[in-house]
């Protein structure tokens, strides 16, 4: 078949390079540069064995002070959106014991997928991407935080990964950068299969690699809407854009947050809402045991840390404030003094180089993937993967050549 991908993020880029593994003609489309979105400037991180949804039970507890604390890493700023309002209440909603371990177990389904997905790309074009497995310590403050920490790691235990938790000190023996933070710690949940990478390389070497194997790509082209086609089925008939109507036999939509408008006017409603992240990449010093090269998360802060070659990503906070893509000075610095406070000597934070992405996120975080009960069969739907998106592409994007191969039902 002839497969139009409509997006050049990860997700898009990774459903286009199994497609055309599986011998389907593909066009890709995009306003921007592969990875210009969300994708870019992200977490790093390949967080296969530790996933707990953002739409847990703790979050009642901490509701107060992530609202209204000036330092908190969420921020919400009501719009004149019934979007972002139906999706508060539904992520609301989505926060309790139930809905969490049932989203775990399918998330980490999807995961184990993508990890096979994701080593059989390297081995196929082999990307230049700083490309690390040196695992994965995810910190907490308090002994009531790390308790609720033994609890999701007993949960993914018995859904297949391998984890434990550790003392401070055992802490700083896996990552010795921890040596000048080992007094701010409780514990930590230790991964060792976890990974990291530079995702914008990853987009880049993929365009490459499937430039050179016949996948045509348009950027910088704008995609208004759908021709449909005659008859009762009533299928998409080509994908109108700036640049004309593209015609094609399937559709596979990975426009992230911007998939909610589109999916609107096909009439699927998709439950795709941004939350608004920012990140730093400084250069490191290179003396041992001065910056990590294990992956860190800061529960407390909700901050991310990944090594990639000489670089180190520093990424977290979510804000839904709808799709306002400036950078607060305040919110880097925020960034900046994680990272002189977590790791003191890892830089010298002389070039911060500061990005805003808008991760595509549903309530309770988990990606929408295939067809739609309401949308034309031919046209599949891969969004939605909040700060999942790096780690669950290549899980995703088997799914999709899955779905594209079975007959749509006709209900």
């Amino acid at each position: 078949m002839h497969v139009c991908v409509l997006g050049a993020g990860i997700v898009g880029l990774a459903t286009a390079w199994q497609l055309e593994r599986q011998g389907h003609q593909v066009t890709v489309i995009d306003r921007a540069a592969p990875g210009a979105g969300a994708s870019g400037g992200n977490g790093a991180q390949l967080s296969y064995s530790y996933v707990q949804p953002l739409a847990d039970p703790s979050i009642w507890t901490q509701l107060p002070k992530l609202l209204f604390s000036p330092t908190s890493p969420l921020k919400l700023r009501p719009q004149l959106d019934p979007l972002q309002w139906r999706w508060g209440l539904a992520f609301l909603a989505a926060c309790n014991a139930a809905t969490s371990r049932d989203t775990t177990a399918q998330l980490l389904a999807l995961a184990a997928a993508s990890r096979t997905g994701f080593e059989a790309m390297q081995a196929d074009i082999a990307p230049d991407c700083d490309f690390s497995a040196t695992g994965k310590l995810v910190l907490y403050a308090s002994a009531a935080s790390l308790e609720g920490a033994s609890a999701q790691v007993a949960l993914q235990r018995t859904l297949g990964s391998e984890q434990r938790i550790v003392t401070p000190d055992e802490c700083v023996a896996i990552e010795p950068a921890l040596a000048d933070y080992r007094g701010q710690m409780a514990g930590a949940v230790h991964t060792p299969s976890e990974c990291a990478a530079d995702c914008l390389k990853v987009c880049a070497e993929l365009m490459r690699a499937l430039n050179a194997r016949g996948v045509r790509f348009m950027l910088g082209v704008d995609v208004h809407g759908f021709a449909r086609s005659e008859g009762h089925e009533g299928g998409v008939a080509a994908v109108q854009t700036s640049e004309g109507d593209i015609e094609a036999d399937a559709f596979v939509m990975a426009l992230g947050s911007a998939s909610h408008k589109l999916g609107r006017a096909l009439g699927a409603y998709l439950p795709v809402y941004p939350l608004k992240g920012y990140s730093i990449t400084v250069d490191v010093d290179p003396a041992p045991g001065a910056a990590p090269r294990v992956n860190v998360t800061d529960s407390a802060r909700k901050v991310v840390f990944a090594r990639i070659g000489s670089r180190l990503r520093v990424a977290g906070m979510a804000e839904l404030v709808g799709h306002d893509a400036s950078i607060p000075a305040t919110r880097i610095e925020t960034l900046a003094d994680a990272t002189r406070a977590v790791f003191p000597r890892a830089s010298r934070l002389a070039e911060l180089h500061p990005w805003t992405g808008m991760r595509p996120a549903t309530p309770k975080g988990l990606p929408i993937i295939g067809r739609l009960a309401h949308a034309p069969s031919n046209m599949l739907f891969n969004t939605g993967h909040g700060a999942l998106g790096f780690t669950l592409a290549f899980g995703s994007a088997q799914r999709i050549a899955q779905a594209l191969d079975a007959a749509p039902s006709r209900s």
